[in-house]
């Protein structure tokens, strides 16, 4: 039971114990909250406006975040627009810019599912709709940092590529195009960069599905779980979607 003034929140795939308490959000602590922590700081410190605040932790080892009030940009509430890629696009590369070059501190710990393909910039490793809240004024505010660390600027734009456009059969080509196109002119990607992002949507998309496989062999939670709920099946098919349409995707990524 919790106490009367906590009230558990629910919706995301993984968290469990996350909790409202007043205008906080308090989370379970783990090996990467301090780095987290001083992450966010940093964040404030600089201005960066899409990240929550954070404030350390409580008397029972739990992240304590603000609340951002809000709607979540997935699934998105009836009647509202799709989020506008070239404003998520922007969102992230000022994200990107804020951390180029932060160092984190010393002894810092962080918990990553899935290898990234570098360690050039500390990245959030899960920027996508489903982790963006609309503040009642329209702003975006970015939330689960727990998964953040060490990686590339590429290797977190592919995985938001997939998720905001998406990448995934079914969408019409006429939807795809523009808004992939518009994430990369939103993010400011020159040709070099364009070039990066098209040859790493399919293997960021199918390193979600390796992670949900080798936790369905190995039992380990929550991803075996997610690969019962057939989560694995939907990541291969779109990757699979991904690799099929490579030139395509490509020629829009620089036409």
């Amino acid at each position: 039971m919790h106490p009367p003034d906590e009230v558990p929140l629910t919706g995301g795939n993984v968290a469990e114990g996350v909790v409202r308490v007043g205008s906080t959000v308090r989370k379970p602590g783990g090996p990467q909250t301090p780095a987290v922590h001083a992450l966010l700081e940093h964040l404030h410190d600089v201005g960066y406006p899409h990240a929550p605040r954070s404030h350390g932790v409580d008397e029972r080892g739990r992240h304590v975040l603000e609340h951002v009030p809000g709607a979540p940009a997935h699934p998105a509430p009836a009647g509202a627009p799709p989020l506008d890629a070239a404003v998520v696009g922007r969102l992230l590369r000022d994200l990107h810019d804020a951390l180029d070059g932060w160092a984190p501190p010393a002894g810092a710990q962080w918990v990553c599912a899935i290898p990234t393909d570098g360690d050039d910039l500390v990245v959030h490793n899960d920027v996508a709709p489903w982790n963006l809240v609309v503040r009642p004024d329209g702003g975006l505010v970015l939330i689960d940092w727990d998964g953040c660390a060490p990686g590339t600027r590429t290797w977190d734009l592919a995985y938001l590529a997939h998720g905001l456009v998406p990448l995934a059969p079914g969408v019409a080509w006429d939807d795809v195009a523009p808004r992939l196109a518009a994430l990369a002119d939103g993010y400011g990607l020159d040709d070099d960069g364009r070039d990066r992002l098209a040859r790493s949507l399919a293997p960021r998309t199918w390193s979600m599905h390796t992670l949900l496989e080798h936790g369905h062999r190995t039992g380990e939670q929550p991803w075996s779980r997610l690969w019962d709920e057939g989560h694995g099946e939907v990541w291969a098919r779109d990757a699979a979607w991904v690799e099929r349409h490579a030139d395509a995707l490509r020629a829009v990524l620089l036409p």
